[in-house]
């Protein structure tokens, strides 16, 4: 596993991450949300509504892993979109994304 999922698994052992579609959109409007993380193999409908959200909110999205990739790194099942709520890990995230 890559540093970038590392710290995405210990992010949720802080409880510093929320998953699922409505939780993720309410805490974006919230403006609580400092990264999302949406499945690269996401629904196009889906994308499209997170994307918008995103780029209204001029949060920061990442769409470089795949669903089950996400689930995993987090110890859950596959997670479509996930939102970092802490600054901190959002920063060293970013940081640590591919290229």
């Amino acid at each position: 596993m890559n540093k970038f999922l590392s710290m995405l698994g210990l992010a949720q052992r802080a409880g510093k991450l929320v998953s699922g579609e409505e939780q993720v959109i309410q805490t974006i409007q919230k403006r609580k949300a400092y990264l999302v993380l949406l499945a690269s193999d996401a629904s196009l409908n889906t994308a499209k509504k997170i994307t918008d959200k995103c780029n209204f909110y001029h949060i920061p999205l990442n769409q470089d892993y795949e669903r089950r990739t996400l689930g995993q790194a987090i110890g859950k099942k596959e997670r479509v979109m996930i939102a970092v709520t802490d600054k901190g890990f959002a920063d060293a995230l970013m940081a640590n994304s591919r290229p």
